[in-house]
């Protein structure tokens, strides 16, 4: 009888030693498999969102010509030289003559998005002024024309002054 007490008692503490011991750690191990599953699940998702980037970067490849038409029309940035060089470009391939400029303001306009607000002076044709109007238009720029003046000549022979200002927008 001493020698069953005795499996009896080894029996019992095995179970209690493996509920105590061996329970806790296999309970740690679950929780850890089980954070190895979504960490997994994470790192699927991670890898999908990178591939729906690399694809949306190589469709924009595509539009890179549409892309740097909208850069033209909304430069990062106001630049008064490069903006002034295209008016007078586009003013003497017209016939007129840019006198004089001043810029007027700058406000915020929308977001990121500034306006500029410049005067502008020219002389010459009203057909001149006209074309240089359309070229305005048709310009990839955005410039939008806020007001018009002009004073006729004293002489047939003299051309016309205008006036006239802009907004222009960047970024």
């Amino acid at each position: 009888m001493p020698r069953q007490i005795i499996i009896a008692v080894c029996f019992f503490l095995t179970i209690v030693l493996g509920i105590f011991l061996v329970w806790p750690e296999y309970q740690e191990l679950k929780g850890l498999k089980s954070k190895i599953t979504e960490k997994e699940g994470e790192l699927q998702t991670l890898k999908e969102h990178f591939l729906e980037l690399d694809d949306l970067s190589k469709n924009l490849k595509q539009y890179e010509v549409e892309l740097s038409k909208i850069k033209s029309a909304l430069p990062d940035g106001f630049d008064l030289p490069s903006l002034l060089n295209y008016l007078q470009e586009a003013a003497s391939g017209t016939g007129l003559i840019l006198k004089s400029f001043s810029p007027v303001s700058s406000t915020p306009f929308k977001g990121k998005i500034k306006e500029f607000r410049l005067s502008l002076g020219f002389s010459g044709s009203y057909s001149a002024f006209k074309n240089f109007l359309s070229s305005l238009e048709k310009s990839a720029r955005l410039i939008e024309v806020e007001n018009i003046s002009f004073s006729s000549p004293l002489g047939e022979e003299k051309p016309f002054d205008f006036s006239l200002g802009i907004k222009v927008y960047s970024y």
